[in-house]
Protein backbone atom coordinates (compact mmCIF):
# COMPACT_ATOMS: atom_id res chain seq x y z
CA UNK A 1 0.00 0.00 0.00
CA UNK A 2 1.30 3.38 -0.88
CA UNK A 3 0.00 6.39 1.44
CA UNK A 4 -1.24 9.43 -0.46
CA UNK A 5 -2.27 12.78 1.49
CA UNK A 6 -5.67 13.36 1.28
CA UNK A 7 -7.75 16.03 2.43
CA UNK A 8 -8.19 14.96 6.05
CA UNK A 9 -4.37 14.27 5.91
CA UNK A 10 -1.49 16.99 7.80
CA UNK A 11 -0.14 19.57 5.29
CA UNK A 12 3.46 18.73 7.64
CA UNK A 13 4.65 16.51 4.51
CA UNK A 14 5.36 17.00 1.11
CA UNK A 15 3.95 14.18 -1.48
CA UNK A 16 7.39 12.96 -2.69
CA UNK A 17 8.36 12.63 0.61
CA UNK A 18 5.71 11.06 2.02
CA UNK A 19 5.91 8.27 -1.02
CA UNK A 20 9.53 7.46 -0.25
CA UNK A 21 8.89 7.19 3.54
CA UNK A 22 5.87 4.88 2.89
CA UNK A 23 8.43 2.67 0.75
CA UNK A 24 11.00 2.51 3.41
CA UNK A 25 8.67 1.72 6.36
CA UNK A 26 6.83 -0.62 4.19
CA UNK A 27 10.11 -2.58 3.11
CA UNK A 28 11.14 -2.65 6.51
CA UNK A 29 7.81 -3.57 8.45
CA UNK A 30 5.50 -4.56 6.04
CA UNK A 31 2.07 -2.51 4.69
CA UNK A 32 1.13 0.15 6.49
CA UNK A 33 -2.31 -0.83 6.31
CA UNK A 34 -5.21 1.43 6.84
CA UNK A 35 -4.11 2.47 10.42
CA UNK A 36 -3.16 6.20 11.10
CA UNK A 37 0.73 6.73 10.73
CA UNK A 38 2.99 9.29 12.66
CA UNK A 39 5.41 11.53 10.94
CA UNK A 40 7.79 13.11 12.68
CA UNK A 41 10.08 15.83 11.54
CA UNK A 42 13.28 17.34 13.40
CA UNK A 43 16.11 20.08 11.43
CA UNK A 44 19.55 19.87 11.87
CA UNK A 45 21.44 23.42 12.76
CA UNK A 46 23.79 25.63 12.16
CA UNK A 47 26.09 27.24 14.86
CA UNK A 48 25.88 31.11 13.30
CA UNK A 49 27.68 32.50 16.54
CA UNK A 50 28.88 31.23 20.13
CA UNK A 51 31.68 28.64 19.31
CA UNK A 52 31.79 26.89 22.51
CA UNK A 53 30.08 28.87 24.73
CA UNK A 54 26.92 27.06 25.68
CA UNK A 55 28.79 24.51 27.86
CA UNK A 56 30.05 27.12 30.22
CA UNK A 57 26.30 29.08 30.45
CA UNK A 58 26.95 31.89 27.63
CA UNK A 59 25.30 32.79 24.95
CA UNK A 60 24.88 31.50 20.97
CA UNK A 61 22.98 32.55 18.02
CA UNK A 62 21.59 29.19 15.92
CA UNK A 63 19.56 28.43 13.17
CA UNK A 64 17.50 25.37 12.46
CA UNK A 65 18.63 24.29 8.38
CA UNK A 66 16.76 22.90 5.30
CA UNK A 67 17.69 19.51 6.08
CA UNK A 68 15.80 17.00 8.47
CA UNK A 69 15.54 13.94 9.85
CA UNK A 70 11.80 12.96 8.40
CA UNK A 71 9.96 9.53 9.42
CA UNK A 72 7.06 7.55 9.32
CA UNK A 73 5.92 5.58 13.34
CA UNK A 74 3.29 3.40 14.22
CA UNK A 75 2.83 0.79 17.24
CA UNK A 76 3.91 -2.50 16.76
CA UNK A 77 2.62 -4.17 19.86
CA UNK A 78 5.59 -5.29 21.24
CA UNK A 79 7.82 -4.04 24.01
CA UNK A 80 10.88 -3.27 21.25
CA UNK A 81 11.74 -0.27 18.87
CA UNK A 82 12.69 -1.01 16.13
CA UNK A 83 13.94 1.63 13.29
CA UNK A 84 14.98 1.49 9.90
CA UNK A 85 17.26 4.24 9.28
CA UNK A 86 17.83 4.79 5.17
CA UNK A 87 21.53 3.51 4.15
CA UNK A 88 21.60 1.71 8.02
CA UNK A 89 21.07 -1.70 9.29
CA UNK A 90 17.71 -2.02 11.28
CA UNK A 91 18.27 -1.53 14.73
CA UNK A 92 16.06 -3.28 17.82
CA UNK A 93 15.83 -1.92 21.68
CA UNK A 94 14.09 -3.83 24.07
CA UNK A 95 12.23 -1.36 26.76
CA UNK A 96 12.79 -3.46 29.31
CA UNK A 97 15.04 -1.05 31.04
CA UNK A 98 15.26 2.20 30.56
CA UNK A 99 18.93 2.80 32.57
CA UNK A 100 22.57 3.39 30.94
CA UNK A 101 23.36 0.45 29.21
CA UNK A 102 27.31 1.25 28.40
CA UNK A 103 27.79 -1.04 25.74
CA UNK A 104 25.27 1.05 23.81
CA UNK A 105 27.28 4.30 24.12
CA UNK A 106 27.48 6.56 21.42
CA UNK A 107 25.13 4.30 18.81
CA UNK A 108 21.47 5.31 17.54
CA UNK A 109 20.81 2.21 20.39
CA UNK A 110 21.19 4.58 23.06
CA UNK A 111 19.65 7.64 21.88
CA UNK A 112 16.36 5.59 21.61
CA UNK A 113 16.64 4.14 25.02
CA UNK A 114 18.05 7.77 26.38
CA UNK A 115 14.46 9.71 25.14
CA UNK A 116 12.24 6.54 26.20
CA UNK A 117 13.67 7.10 29.44
CA UNK A 118 12.75 11.15 29.39
CA UNK A 119 10.13 10.70 28.00
CA UNK A 120 8.72 7.88 30.72
CA UNK A 121 9.43 10.76 33.11
CA UNK A 122 7.03 12.77 31.89
CA UNK A 123 4.32 10.29 32.16
CA UNK A 124 4.89 8.30 29.50
CA UNK A 125 3.96 4.34 29.05
CA UNK A 126 6.69 3.14 27.22
CA UNK A 127 5.50 0.46 24.39
CA UNK A 128 6.84 -0.53 21.28
CA UNK A 129 6.98 1.13 17.96
CA UNK A 130 8.28 0.91 13.75
CA UNK A 131 9.83 4.08 12.75
CA UNK A 132 11.17 4.06 9.37
CA UNK A 133 13.09 7.18 8.68
CA UNK A 134 15.78 9.12 6.31
CA UNK A 135 18.54 11.67 7.20
CA UNK A 136 19.50 14.75 4.94
CA UNK A 137 21.77 15.76 7.88
CA UNK A 138 25.36 15.06 6.72
CA UNK A 139 26.53 12.74 9.74
CA UNK A 140 29.77 13.96 11.49
CA UNK A 141 29.21 17.63 9.45
CA UNK A 142 29.07 19.38 12.17
CA UNK A 143 24.92 20.15 12.09
CA UNK A 144 24.08 18.03 14.70
CA UNK A 145 22.31 15.06 13.21
CA UNK A 146 22.32 13.64 16.99
CA UNK A 147 20.37 15.89 18.04
CA UNK A 148 17.82 15.97 14.92
CA UNK A 149 17.79 12.40 15.49
CA UNK A 150 16.53 13.08 19.74
CA UNK A 151 14.57 15.33 18.88
CA UNK A 152 12.49 13.29 16.53
CA UNK A 153 12.72 9.96 18.25
CA UNK A 154 11.17 12.49 21.40
CA UNK A 155 8.16 13.89 19.12
CA UNK A 156 7.32 10.06 18.12
CA UNK A 157 7.41 8.83 22.06
CA UNK A 158 5.58 11.76 23.14
CA UNK A 159 2.97 11.06 20.40
CA UNK A 160 2.60 7.30 20.83
CA UNK A 161 2.61 7.14 24.18
CA UNK A 162 -0.02 9.97 24.49
CA UNK A 163 1.87 12.16 26.35
CA UNK A 164 2.10 15.94 25.99
CA UNK A 165 4.25 17.80 23.79
CA UNK A 166 7.19 19.27 26.22
CA UNK A 167 7.77 23.10 25.28
CA UNK A 168 10.68 23.58 22.85
CA UNK A 169 13.45 24.44 25.15
CA UNK A 170 11.94 21.09 28.10
CA UNK A 171 12.53 19.24 24.44
CA UNK A 172 16.07 20.18 23.77
CA UNK A 173 17.03 19.65 27.88
CA UNK A 174 15.71 16.44 27.70
CA UNK A 175 17.67 15.31 24.58
CA UNK A 176 20.76 16.55 26.07
CA UNK A 177 20.72 14.99 29.20
CA UNK A 178 20.05 11.66 26.85
CA UNK A 179 23.90 12.90 24.53
CA UNK A 180 25.55 13.60 28.10
CA UNK A 181 24.37 10.12 29.86
CA UNK A 182 23.59 7.68 27.08
CA UNK A 183 25.22 8.50 24.43
CA UNK A 184 28.05 9.63 26.65
CA UNK A 185 29.09 12.95 24.40
CA UNK A 186 29.51 16.14 27.41
CA UNK A 187 27.86 18.61 24.90
CA UNK A 188 26.01 21.64 25.65
CA UNK A 189 22.68 22.88 25.01
CA UNK A 190 22.62 24.63 21.97
CA UNK A 191 22.42 21.38 19.51
CA UNK A 192 19.27 20.67 20.74
CA UNK A 193 17.77 23.88 21.60
CA UNK A 194 17.94 25.29 17.44
CA UNK A 195 16.49 21.90 16.90
CA UNK A 196 13.57 22.14 18.97
CA UNK A 197 13.07 25.93 18.42
CA UNK A 198 13.55 26.45 14.36
CA UNK A 199 14.28 29.32 12.90
CA UNK A 200 16.81 31.83 14.37
CA UNK A 201 17.39 32.14 17.64
CA UNK A 202 19.49 33.73 20.58
CA UNK A 203 20.20 31.50 24.09
CA UNK A 204 21.25 32.01 26.87
CA UNK A 205 22.79 29.33 28.83
CA UNK A 206 23.22 31.66 32.23
CA UNK A 207 20.25 29.71 34.27
CA UNK A 208 20.76 26.35 32.77
CA UNK A 209 17.48 25.31 34.20
CA UNK A 210 15.47 28.15 32.61
CA UNK A 211 17.28 29.10 29.12
CA UNK A 212 15.97 32.50 27.60
CA UNK A 213 15.32 32.37 23.83
CA UNK A 214 14.46 34.72 21.53
CA UNK A 215 13.77 34.43 17.77
CA UNK A 216 14.17 36.49 14.91
CA UNK A 217 12.65 36.18 11.56
CA UNK A 218 15.55 36.81 9.05
CA UNK A 219 16.53 35.33 5.53
CA UNK A 220 20.54 36.17 4.47
CA UNK A 221 20.25 36.28 1.19
CA UNK A 222 17.61 39.38 1.58
CA UNK A 223 21.24 41.10 2.48
CA UNK A 224 23.44 39.92 0.03
CA UNK A 225 24.96 36.84 1.41
CA UNK A 226 24.80 33.00 1.34
CA UNK A 227 24.84 30.81 3.92
CA UNK A 228 27.49 27.84 2.43
CA UNK A 229 28.50 25.02 4.70
CA UNK A 230 31.55 23.36 3.21
CA UNK A 231 32.49 19.79 4.56
CA UNK A 232 36.02 19.60 5.07
CA UNK A 233 36.36 15.59 4.62
CA UNK A 234 36.84 14.88 8.23
CA UNK A 235 34.21 13.03 10.48
CA UNK A 236 34.68 15.30 13.86
CA UNK A 237 32.71 12.43 15.78
CA UNK A 238 36.62 10.95 15.31
CA UNK A 239 37.39 14.02 17.96
CA UNK A 240 35.32 13.56 20.36
CA UNK A 241 38.12 13.47 22.95
CA UNK A 242 39.27 16.46 21.45
CA UNK A 243 36.10 18.02 21.75
CA UNK A 244 35.50 16.73 25.66
CA UNK A 245 38.70 18.14 26.54
CA UNK A 246 37.54 22.10 25.46
CA UNK A 247 34.88 22.14 28.22
CA UNK A 248 36.99 19.75 30.36
CA UNK A 249 39.75 22.61 30.14
CA UNK A 250 37.41 25.50 30.80
CA UNK A 251 35.35 23.93 33.62
CA UNK A 252 38.65 22.80 35.55
CA UNK A 253 39.75 26.62 35.49
CA UNK A 254 36.37 27.55 36.43
CA UNK A 255 36.31 24.96 39.28
CA UNK A 256 39.79 26.12 40.38
CA UNK A 257 38.16 29.61 41.06
CA UNK A 258 35.69 27.94 43.22
CA UNK A 259 32.81 27.70 40.40
CA UNK A 260 30.99 25.33 37.55
CA UNK A 261 31.65 27.21 34.61
CA UNK A 262 32.87 30.28 33.54
CA UNK A 263 29.95 32.42 33.16
CA UNK A 264 30.00 32.32 36.82
CA UNK A 265 33.62 33.57 36.93
CA UNK A 266 34.72 36.65 38.21
CA UNK A 267 36.85 38.00 35.31
CA UNK A 268 39.19 39.95 37.64
CA UNK A 269 39.51 36.93 39.63
CA UNK A 270 40.87 35.00 36.61
CA UNK A 271 43.33 37.69 35.59
CA UNK A 272 45.05 37.58 39.44
CA UNK A 273 44.97 33.95 39.04
CA UNK A 274 46.63 33.54 35.32
CA UNK A 275 50.14 33.13 36.51
CA UNK A 276 48.80 29.83 38.82
CA UNK A 277 46.51 28.97 36.43
CA UNK A 278 48.59 28.78 33.94
CA UNK A 279 51.37 26.74 35.85
CA UNK A 280 48.65 24.33 36.85
CA UNK A 281 46.41 23.65 33.51
CA UNK A 282 48.48 24.93 30.70
CA UNK A 283 48.66 27.60 28.37
CA UNK A 284 45.62 26.44 26.04
CA UNK A 285 43.23 25.84 28.46
CA UNK A 286 43.55 29.75 30.20
CA UNK A 287 43.56 30.55 26.19
CA UNK A 288 40.34 29.04 25.97
CA UNK A 289 39.13 30.92 29.07
CA UNK A 290 40.18 34.04 27.00
CA UNK A 291 38.14 32.69 24.19
CA UNK A 292 34.90 32.00 26.00
CA UNK A 293 34.69 35.95 27.22
CA UNK A 294 35.83 37.29 24.04
CA UNK A 295 33.18 34.60 22.26
CA UNK A 296 30.43 35.70 24.11
CA UNK A 297 30.78 39.50 24.03
CA UNK A 298 30.96 38.43 20.09
CA UNK A 299 27.90 36.82 20.31
CA UNK A 300 25.78 39.97 21.83
CA UNK A 301 27.00 42.45 19.45
CA UNK A 302 26.25 39.97 16.10
CA UNK A 303 22.57 40.09 17.57
CA UNK A 304 22.51 43.56 17.98
CA UNK A 305 24.07 43.31 14.04
CA UNK A 306 21.31 41.74 13.01
CA UNK A 307 18.80 43.07 14.80
CA UNK A 308 19.35 46.29 13.35
CA UNK A 309 20.30 44.40 9.73
CA UNK A 310 23.37 45.70 9.68
CA UNK A 311 25.53 42.88 7.66
CA UNK A 312 28.61 44.60 7.59
CA UNK A 313 29.04 44.42 11.32
CA UNK A 314 27.97 41.33 11.77
CA UNK A 315 30.16 39.87 8.84
CA UNK A 316 33.10 42.20 10.71
CA UNK A 317 32.41 40.44 13.91
CA UNK A 318 31.88 36.87 12.43
CA UNK A 319 35.65 37.32 11.02
CA UNK A 320 36.69 38.52 14.52
CA UNK A 321 35.11 35.20 16.32
CA UNK A 322 36.79 32.65 13.53
CA UNK A 323 40.21 34.24 14.38
CA UNK A 324 39.62 33.58 18.12
CA UNK A 325 38.41 29.91 17.70
CA UNK A 326 41.64 29.08 15.67
CA UNK A 327 44.41 30.92 17.88
CA UNK A 328 42.73 30.69 21.33
CA UNK A 329 39.99 28.12 21.44
CA UNK A 330 41.78 25.84 19.16
CA UNK A 331 39.31 23.49 17.75
CA UNK A 332 40.81 23.67 14.06
CA UNK A 333 43.31 21.65 14.24
CA UNK A 334 44.10 18.46 16.75
CA UNK A 335 47.40 18.33 16.12
CA UNK A 336 49.91 19.80 13.84
CA UNK A 337 51.47 18.08 11.22
CA UNK A 338 50.43 17.21 7.21
CA UNK A 339 47.14 16.62 7.76
CA UNK A 340 44.96 19.81 8.50
CA UNK A 341 41.73 19.50 6.72
CA UNK A 342 39.73 22.23 8.68
CA UNK A 343 42.45 24.92 8.43
CA UNK A 344 43.12 23.25 4.51
CA UNK A 345 39.65 24.59 3.95
CA UNK A 346 39.39 27.64 5.82
CA UNK A 347 42.73 28.88 4.10
CA UNK A 348 40.78 27.96 0.35
CA UNK A 349 37.70 29.77 1.75
CA UNK A 350 39.62 32.54 2.62
CA UNK A 351 41.42 32.09 -0.54
CA UNK A 352 37.65 32.48 -2.73
CA UNK A 353 36.11 35.30 -0.77
CA UNK A 354 39.55 37.25 -1.36
CA UNK A 355 38.01 39.60 1.65
CA UNK A 356 34.48 39.58 1.10
CA UNK A 357 32.26 37.46 3.51
CA UNK A 358 33.29 36.05 5.94
CA UNK A 359 34.41 32.21 7.12
CA UNK A 360 34.60 30.79 10.33
CA UNK A 361 35.20 27.05 12.13
CA UNK A 362 31.54 25.78 12.40
CA UNK A 363 30.29 24.18 15.64
CA UNK A 364 32.65 21.47 17.92
CA UNK A 365 34.88 21.78 15.43
CA UNK A 366 38.35 19.37 14.69
CA UNK A 367 36.74 18.30 11.39
CA UNK A 368 33.28 18.55 10.42
CA UNK A 369 32.29 21.94 8.11
CA UNK A 370 32.94 25.28 8.20
CA UNK A 371 30.80 27.82 7.86
CA UNK A 372 30.86 30.83 4.82
CA UNK A 373 28.82 33.74 4.48
CA UNK A 374 29.40 34.15 0.86
CA UNK A 375 28.69 37.02 -1.27
CA UNK A 376 25.33 36.25 -3.78
CA UNK A 377 27.53 37.13 -6.84
CA UNK A 378 30.02 34.73 -5.80
CA UNK A 379 28.33 32.14 -4.32
CA UNK A 380 28.56 29.29 -7.61
CA UNK A 381 32.06 30.39 -8.23
CA UNK A 382 32.49 29.31 -4.11
CA UNK A 383 31.18 26.16 -4.50
CA UNK A 384 32.58 25.24 -7.83
CA UNK A 385 36.09 26.00 -6.12
CA UNK A 386 35.50 24.16 -3.01
CA UNK A 387 34.37 21.24 -4.50
CA UNK A 388 36.85 20.85 -6.86
CA UNK A 389 39.61 21.11 -4.26
CA UNK A 390 37.64 19.08 -1.15
CA UNK A 391 35.74 16.80 -3.57
CA UNK A 392 32.21 16.74 -5.34
CA UNK A 393 29.29 17.98 -3.22
CA UNK A 394 31.48 18.83 -0.29
CA UNK A 395 30.01 22.61 -0.34
CA UNK A 396 26.16 23.49 -0.29
CA UNK A 397 24.02 26.55 -0.08
CA UNK A 398 21.41 26.36 3.13
CA UNK A 399 17.95 28.48 3.75
CA UNK A 400 16.97 28.63 7.68
CA UNK A 401 14.08 26.59 8.31
CA UNK A 402 11.06 28.06 10.64
CA UNK A 403 10.11 24.18 11.62
CA UNK A 404 11.18 22.69 15.09
CA UNK A 405 10.84 19.16 15.85
CA UNK A 406 7.54 18.12 16.10
CA UNK A 407 5.24 14.96 15.08
CA UNK A 408 1.74 15.07 13.34
CA UNK A 409 -0.77 12.31 12.65
CA UNK A 410 -1.40 11.42 9.22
Amino acid sequence: MRLEKGPSMSDSICPELLSHLTELFEDAFGPVGDGRVLHVHAPGRSEISGNHTDHEGGHVIAAALDVAVDGLARPNGTNTVRVASEGYPLIEVELDTLDVVEDEKGTTASLVRGMAHEVAANGGTPAGFDLAMTCTVPSGGGLSSSAAVEGAFGRAMEALWDVSPAEPVALAQMSQRTENNYYGKPCGLMDQAAVCLGGLAFMDFEDSANPKTQKLELDFEKYGHALVLVKVGADHAASTDDYAAVPGEMQAIAAKLGHARLCEVDKADFDRDVPALREEFGDRAVLRCIHYWYENDLVDRRWEALQSADIDAFLSLTRASGASSAMYLQNVVAELGREQPAMYALGLAEHVLDGRGAVRIHGGGFGGTIQAFVPLDLVDQFIERMDYWLGSGSSRRYKVSDEGAFAAWL
